[in-house]
């Protein structure tokens, strides 16, 4: 009867294990010592050797030899415990054996000396679905067991076991298996069964295993029966359902020039050919990420599950692009990922997610625009093929899926020569405006045409009128003696103690809605009152002179061509 590759190339001795290097050492070193646990946790992801170890322990403490690290294997204990039928070695499948009840059996069969062999060993698999009162049954049997009983208890997901159990045992961590590992245990296996094959065939097998070996033999056995005793590389990235690196590097291709057209013909292409959608935006996520730690730590990184001729390959392709540019692209494709697993049109969420791919290229730090335009030079711009569709030179805004901490706009021409720097600083936000609106001194935001903001002293008069209609007297006192002066989008009161109470008041800033059109920040500072309005009014027409200086500097007027639509928010003089 044929046996799978996975059962066949069990690991007999700990010099047959590959990767857990830590929990090999630890074991050799407690057996050698006479330190042996009655209890052991082995935790991991699925594939990375549990149970053969947990086996490999019983064969140690069990061969006619031992204890011993390197066993026999020859001896009656070793060759039943490597068949998985000796009487003194009990495997429990924890999955269908949960309950109360069969804990209890294990207790009373505890009582009882093995029937041959030195220590009854009791492997329980997927122990993290006992549930807890067959655990508390086992509680006090597990923390003080006979001298010749010993428990290894496997899971998958270690923080379900009850911290009452693992206080008991000892725990190993049992880690995913390196890729290289895998890949030379494979050729190995390959060179024994007399299987022709390549490094390109043997990383796509390494690869869908994800560093679990088990996974990874299951693989190679499908691959096998598939194609028989010579394995190509297309034949078998088709049978698992996998894309190769130049079927994905389609999409960084279309990436570089822009290409939209390209994107919706790729997933055309998908489509016709059958491929699962969610299944290539997983592997292009993998795929960006390949890139980007590939731009970051180069080639020949153990960080990249990849051969060495892939690894060149994917320098070359990163190349291309910007350590910014491959984070956001790796960001996007993890959130139309997880679009896509609950979508009823994937075809649509992937043609869409392509495009914000391609829209995502185009865009450059705000920065750097600037720093261009104050320079008098044009910052660069990114090509893209000609499309009727295709519309640029509209100010977008990163969005928060994007990892970029910056904010970007898209790559434009602004023009020439530059400007020393302006005394008042400009707070400027671009608008989404139509490219011809007039400059923002002609055309005011529709709030303020609609209801023009008072100037100099006309704040006090509009505002203490307004409360004094809304019948707040107590609104409209405190504004009758506070100095009031606004800069467009903040208003600032000066006065005494006494005030202060109305003028932090919600009240307030329901008079300021009414009179401005729109809410303003308040702030409020503590002093008196000044008595002569001829000040208050040179203060006011100070602050309009600046403002008024700001507006007429050239590099603001030069930051207002390269933004058509942006309009002037908020303008502070740094000398005051």
């Amino acid at each position: 009867m044929y046996q799978v590759l996975a059962r066949k190339y069990r690991p007999q001795t700990f010099e047959d294990l590959i990767g857990q290097q830590h929990v090999r050492t630890t074991l050799n070193n407690a057996i050698a010592q006479a330190r042996i646990a009655h209890g052991y946790i082995f935790a991991g992801q699925r594939g990375t050797g549990k149970t053969t170890v947990a086996r490999l322990l019983a064969l140690c403490l069990n061969c006619s030899d031992g204890p011993t690290a390197k066993p026999c294997g020859k001896c009656s204990s070793c060759l039943e415990v490597a068949a998985g039928n000796s009487v003194d070695v009990i495997e429990i499948d924890a999955a269908s054996n949960r309950g109360i009840n069969e804990m209890r059996e294990l207790r009373e069969s505890i009582r009882y000396r093995p029937a041959r062999d030195r220590y009854k060993v009791f492997i329980i698999d997927e122990a993290h679905q006992i549930t807890n009162e067959a655990f508390n049954a086992l509680l006090k049997t597990l923390e003080e067991p006979p001298e010749w009983v010993v428990f290894v208890l496997c899971t998958t997901e270690a923080h379900k076991i009850p911290t009452t159990i693992a206080s008991r045992c000892q725990q190993f961590a049992f880690r995913s298996v390196d890729f290289a590992e895998v890949v030379d245990r494979m050729k190995w296996i390959c060179e024994q069964e007399s299987v022709e094959t390549d490094d390109e065939v043997l990383g796509v097998l390494a690869r869908s295993g994800e560093g679990s070996v088990r996974d990874s033999l299951s693989a190679l056995d499908q691959a096998i029966a598939c194609c028989g005793s010579k394995l190509e590389a297309s034949e078998v990235r088709q049978l698992l359902g996998m894309f190769s690196l130049e079927s994905l590097h389609e999409v960084t291709a279309a990436l570089e020039p822009g290409d939209s057209q390209r994107m919706l013909e790729i997933v055309q292409e998908l489509e016709r050919n059958g491929r699962n959608l969610q299944h290539f935006c997983r592997e292009l996520a993998r795929y960006f990420r390949n890139l980007l730690v590939t731009k970051v730590a180069g080639t020949g990184t153990g960080l990249v599950a990849a051969s060495e001729g892939e690894q060149e390959r994917l320098a070359e392709i990163s190349g291309a692009f910007s350590e910014e540019d491959l984070t956001r692209y790796l960001q996007l494709t993890l959130d139309l990922f997880r679009d896509l697993q609950h979508s009823l049109q994937p075809r649509l969420h992937l043609e869409i997610g392509l495009l914000k791919l391609v829209h995502a290229g185009r865009l450059m730090p705000l920065e750097e625009a600037i720093s261009a335009a104050s320079q008098g030079g044009a910052p660069p711009r990114q090509p893209a093929p000609a499309a009727p569709e295709r519309t640029a030179g509209k100010t977008v805004r990163a969005k928060k899926t994007e990892p970029a901490t910056r904010p970007f706009v898209t790559r434009q021409s602004p023009p020439a020569e530059a400007a020393p720097a302006p005394a008042e600083a400009v707070d400027s936000a671009p608008s989404p405006l139509p490219a011809d609106a007039p400059p923002p001194e002609e055309a005011p935001p529709a709030s303020e045409a609609a209801s023009p903001e008072p100037e100099g002293s006309g704040w006090k008069d509009r505002l203490h009128a307004q409360a004094v209609e809304e019948g707040m007297t107590f609104i409209a006192d405190a504004v009758e003696h506070s100095d009031i002066s606004g800069n467009g989008a903040e208003l600032k009161f000066v006065a005494s103690r006494e005030w202060l109470l109305a003028l932090r008041s919600g009240d307030l800033q329901k008079v300021i809605q009414k009179v401005a059109g729109r809410p303003m920040k308040v702030v409020v500072e503590v002093g008196e009152a000044e008595s002569k309005p001829d000040q208050a009014k040179a203060r006011v027409e100070a602050d309009e002179e600046a403002a008024e200086r700001a507006m007429s500097h050239p590099e603001v007027r030069r930051f207002q061509e390269v933004f058509p639509g942006s309009h002037v928010r908020v303008i502070r003089n740094l000398k005051q």
